[in-house]
């Protein structure tokens, strides 16, 4: 699966499944992928014809729910599947993000365990479009009093949709707003209105439309939108507060101009936990403030503090002793025996490290949560290592061993894999335990199924098992 950076060249690719999309959700349109390009690096694949954007925020990646053009679930369900195939491959976290509300059941009830957050300075605010038209009945008074006070203040008033070649006036007018904008010391606020600026020469190729509202001839307010389904999402809406009621009457006008041909709501976006800008947003009356769900699945892995003891009739599965680093490091160290291990130290070192260090970089990985490896001990005796990796998110995992060349020929792998793998059954909840060997080790292909593993197929490197709990 390749991600390729969100680029304004790239828009084509993602804008056919933003404007069909009916999930309310203002992430999901062109202009904010665009205008977010700095800080959250979004980057797009197409998967199960299904559009996936990804983020990476303070060193993670967030994957958007999966985007069907259509609405089809049983897409958007083979998109995630092939998402946690991809996390899986390459030891990443899964974390979704801006999960519509109408989703949230199908990764629940996916997952025997997961992590769901909704935070409130992230969610949208959605209006119907005919409230900012004529602003209504008794909760809009406010609204319309101030749009009558701006009309009768300022008569000279006009709104209209901005060409190309009214973006100089916009952006002087940006620069005057701009002051106070960037005196609210906020990092988000000051890159929105870095952004804000970049938007203004690709407006056009990313479906974006806009009004100016001026008085006497000066521009006095800006507004940007982009359709997206049944409704528009405003990107931007800035005004000179001096001009009173300029707000209410801002977001009149732009609904009445460019909320037609089948729009029936207004996307104002979320307020980013900005108290002011939360009061505001709420004074207009939403008729839905559009949840946008964390999920984070758990696997197996993510609920073990610390590594298991396991006893055999011959044998003790254990974390491996400090004063046995010297045995491990002769384990993990021998190159033409690891190359069936699959990994070779040398790819991480320049020459070869200290006993301790392969001792160390074991324990991280477990610390990290990326495998849970065990030392086999024959009585006091290290004689090799037994390993549960590549946790999956739907009660997956794999298992691998490796013995001290003395140790072999006695069934000790065998007896270690069958073992931690009725303790991963057993404790872990695992569902599924596979295990893969390299063509050539026939050894190992016979040692695993005497431990119990099918053989289930086979590509150009390895022949692969499966073993689960009523085998």
């Amino acid at each position: 699966m390749e991600f390729l950076r969100v680029s304004k060249q790239e828009q084509a690719a993602l804008a056919p499944y933003f404007r069909a999309q009916e999930l309310h959700i203002g992430d999901f349109s062109c202009a904010f992928q665009f205008m977010w390009d700095d800080a959250l690096k979004p980057a797009y694949a197409i998967v199960e014809n299904c559009l996936v954007l990804r983020e990476l925020f303070a060193g993670k990646y967030y994957y958007h729910y999966p985007l069907s053009r259509t609405g089809d679930r049983e897409e958007e369900m083979r998109a995630i599947k092939a998402l946690e195939t991809i996390a899986r491959d390459t030891d990443r976290r899964l974390h979704f993000t801006n999960v519509p509300k109408s989703r949230v059941g199908d990764l629940i009830l996916r997952y025997d365990e997961a992590l769901v957050t909704n935070n409130r300075r992230w969610r949208d605010y959605l209006y119907r479009v005919e409230d900012f038209r004529e602003y209504p009945g008794k909760k809009y008074a406010g609204q319309r009093n101030h749009v009558k006070k701006f009309a009768r203040l300022y008569p000279d008033w006009e709104f209209f949709e901005a060409s190309p070649s009214d973006m100089g006036r916009v952006e002087s007018f940006l620069h005057r707003y701009e002051a106070v904008q960037r005196s609210k010391e906020n990092f988000l606020a000051e890159e929105e209105m870095n952004e804000v600026y970049a938007l203004l020469g690709h407006m056009r190729e990313l479906g974006v439309f806009a009004g100016i509202l001026t008085v006497g001839g000066e521009v006095v307010g800006f507004s940007a939108g982009e359709k997206c389904g049944d409704m528009v999402v405003v990107h931007v809406e800035k005004a000179l507060r001096q001009y009173e009621g300029v707000y209410p009457f801002l977001a009149q006008q732009f609904a009445r101009t460019f909320c037609t041909d089948g729009v029936s709501y207004l996307n104002r976006m979320d307020d980013a936990g900005d108290l002011g800008l939360r009061k505001s947003k709420l004074q207009y009356g939403p008729c839905e403030i559009v949840d946008k769900f964390n999920v984070i699945p758990k696997r197996a892995i993510d609920a073990v503090g610390r590594l298991p003891t396991v006893q055999t009739e011959r044998l003790t599965l254990m974390p491996v002793r400090d004063e046995d680093a010297e045995a491990y490091a002769m384990l993990a160290s021998d190159v033409e025996r690891n190359r069936f291990w699959g990994y070779d130290w040398r790819t991480d070192h320049r020459r070869k490290p200290a006993a301790k260090t392969f001792l160390r970089d074991a324990r991280e990985d477990f610390a990290k949560r990326r495998e849970m490896p065990l030392g086999i001990y024959c009585g006091e005796t290290l004689i090799g290592e037994v390993v549960l990796h590549r946790f999956g998110y739907r009660a997956e995992a794999e298992v691998g061993v490796r013995l001290l060349p003395a140790f072999e020929g006695m069934g000790y792998a065998c007896e270690a894999v069958r073992a931690y793998t009725d303790y991963a059954f057993r404790k872990l909840n695992v569902e599924r335990m596979e295990a893969k060997c390299y063509m050539e080790n026939t050894r190992s292909r016979a040692m695993l199924v005497r431990a119990g593993m099918r053989e289930v197929g086979r590509d150009e490197t390895y022949f692969r098992f499966l073993r689960t709990p009523e085998m």
